[in-house]
C-alpha cells in the first residue's frame, strides 16, 4: 500500500490520559513515514470529519505534541456526542468523500461504545465503496463500561484509573473533613460520575481499602431503596457518630427530569435535581440519629479531566494503547480495536492485544454483582484487588509556566478544504 494519510479523532467524554493516546498514535505515525504521510485530526470528532475540519498536526511543533502527555480533557483537537446512527447514509457517504479527498488510508477513533460503533460503520462503508482504509478503535471511557463482564476482551479502559486515582483521594480527604465537622455535619453525601455501572463509585473504596472509615457506597447496581439507606446511615451514626455516603448519579433515587445526550445517555449534570439533593431531602427528613444535618457536594466534571490526579499507570498505557493501535493499522488489518488484557500472573502486567470492532461496538459491560457486598453498600475485596493496581503509587509530573499547568496548543492549521460545505445529517 502505497503511502496513505491518517485521521485521529475522538468522540465522547474526555479523560485525564485521553491525549498521550492521541500522543501515542501521531509520535507512532511519525516514525513511519513509508506508511503514513501527513497525519490530521478530525476537529471535534467524526463533526470535524464531516465539515472537512481536519488540522494538520504534521505540521505542528513537537514541544507541543509533546506536551499531550500531561494535557487532560480534549481541547487539543475536540471530541463530540454526535452519533452515526443506523440510516444516516449522507453522513457516511460524505465522509468517504471526504477520505477520497485527502487520500486517507488510516482512520483511528478514540472512544467507547458508541464510538466503537461509529468507527465499525465508517470501516464497513469504506469496505462498501472498495476504499482501502484501515480504520482501528482505541478505547476510551472513565467509565470502564466498554466490553464484557468477563473481562476477556478489554481488562480496564484508558481513563478509568484516573478518575478511580481521583475519587480515592478524594474520600480520603472527605474523611477528615468529616471527622473534623461531624458535630454539625454528622453525613456527607457526595455524588460520583456512573450513569449506570459502579465502576467509578466502587473507586470511593481504594482510599479506605482496610474498611477504617465509616463509608458507604451507593451504586447504581445496589438496589437500596431510600428507606433502605436511611437505616443503613443511621446505624452507622449510632456506631461511628457520622458517615460518609457515596452514591452514584444513576441510584436510582426517582425522576430527577434528566436530560439526554444525542447518544440516548441521561445528561445528569444537566438534571433538574441531583440525586444527593434528593438523598440529602431524604436523609434530613427522615431524621437523623445524631445532632446536626446531612451535607452534600456535587464535583463536576472536574473528576475526568483533573490532570493533578492522574494515575502514572494510566498515563502509560493509554499512550501504549495508541501505539498498539498503529501497529495494528501497519499490519493492515481493518475493523479492529487495540485492546488491554491482565495477564494471569501473580504480578500486575498488560498485555496490548486487538478485538473485533464488532464485538465491542455499543457493547456494554455490567459492574460484576459478585464484587457487590452483602450489605449492598459497599463492594467485596475481589474489586479492591482488581482496582488498586490501576491507580499508581506515584504522582505524576506536570510541566508549568510562570506558576500555571502548560498545556498543549496547537496552532490553527487546517487542510485546504476540497469538497462543498456540508451540514451533519443530525443537525
Amino acid at each position: 500500500m502505497a503511502v496513505k494519510n491518517v485521521i485521529i479523532a475522538q468522540s465522547g467524554g474526555p479523560s485525564p490520559v485521553i491525549n498521550n493516546t492521541l500522543k501515542g498514535i501521531i509520535e507512532t505515525c511519525l516514525q513511519d513515514s513509508s506508511t503514513f504521510g501527513t497525519i490530521y485530526g478530525g476537529w471535534h470528532g467524526i463533526e470535524g470529519i464531516l465539515k472537512e475540519d481536519l488540522l494538520n498536526i504534521s505540521s505542528q511543533d513537537k514541544r507541543e505534541i509533546e506536551l499531550l502527555k500531561t494535557t487532560p480533557a480534549a481541547g487539543s483537537i475536540g471530541t463530540c456526542r454526535y452519533k452515526l446512527k443506523d440510516g444516516q447514509n449522507k453522513d457516511l457517504d460524505r465522509i468517504i468523500q471526504v477520505f477520497r479527498a485527502h487520500n486517507i488510508g488510516y482512520f483511528f477513533y478514540i472512544g467507547g461504545n458508541d464510538s466503537q460503533h461509529t468507527i465499525m460503520k465508517v470501516s464497513e462503508k469504506c469496505n462498501e465503496y472498495g476504499l482501502e482504509t484501515i480504520s482501528v478503535g482505541v478505547p476510551k471511557t472513565i467509565d470502564n463500561d466498554l466490553g464484557d463482564s468477563e473481562f476477556k476482551l478489554i481488562d480496564h479502559t484508558p481513563g478509568y484509573g484516573s478518575v478511580a486515582r481521583y475519587w480515592a483521594h478524594n474520600i480520603q480527604n472527605l474523611n477528615e473533613e468529616n471527622r473534623g465537622s461531624s458535630p454539625a455535619d454528622p453525613v456527607i453525601v457526595v455524588q460520583v460520575m456512573g450513569r449506570k455501572t459502579g465502576f467509578i463509585p466502587a473507586a470511593a473504596r481504594l482510599a479506605d481499602p482496610n474498611r477504617e472509615f465509616p463509608l458507604q457506597i451507593y451504586m447504581a447496581e445496589s438496589t437500596v431503596s431510600l428507606p433502605e439507606m436511611a437505616e443503613n446511615v443511621n446505624k452507622y451514626l449510632l456506631e461511628y457518630g457520622r458517615c460518609i455516603v457515596v452514591v452514584s448519579e444513576g441510584f436510582h433515587a426517582g425522576d430527577l427530569g434528566e436530560l439526554r445526550d444525542a447518544f440516548g445517555h441521561s445528561e445528569y449534570g444537566a438534571s433538574r435535581m441531583s440525586v444527593q439533593q434528593v438523598v440529602i431531602n431524604y436523609l434530613n427528613s427522615a431524621g437523623l440519629k445524631a445532632r446536626g444535618a446531612a451535607r452534600g457536594q456535587v464535583p463536576g466534571t472536574d473528576q475526568r479531566h483533573s490532570m493533578i490526579y492522574a494515575s502514572g499507570v494510566d498515563l502509560e498505557e493509554a499512550g501504549m494503547v495508541g501505539k498498539k493501535a498503529v501497529e495494528i493499522a501497519r499490519a493492515g488489518e481493518n475493523g479492529w480495536m487495540a485492546t488491554l488484557l491482565r495477564s494471569t500472573g501473580p504480578a500486575y502486567e498488560i498485555i496490548y492485544d486487538k478485538v473485533k470492532l464488532k464485538d465491542v461496538a455499543l457493547s456494554e459491560r455490567n459492574f460484576p454483582e459478585h464484587w457487590i457486598s452483602d450489605k449492598r453498600y459497599d463492594v467485596t475485596d475481589k474489586f479492591i484487588n482488581y482496582a488498586s493496581p490501576l491507580i499508581g503509587d506515584e504522582w505524576i509530573r506536570i510541566p508549568l509556566s510562570n506558576g500555571i499547568q502548560r498545556f498543549t496548543r496547537f496552532k490553527p492549521l487546517f487542510a485546504e478544504k476540497k469538497l462543498e460545505k456540508y451540514i451533519p445529517e443530525a443537525y
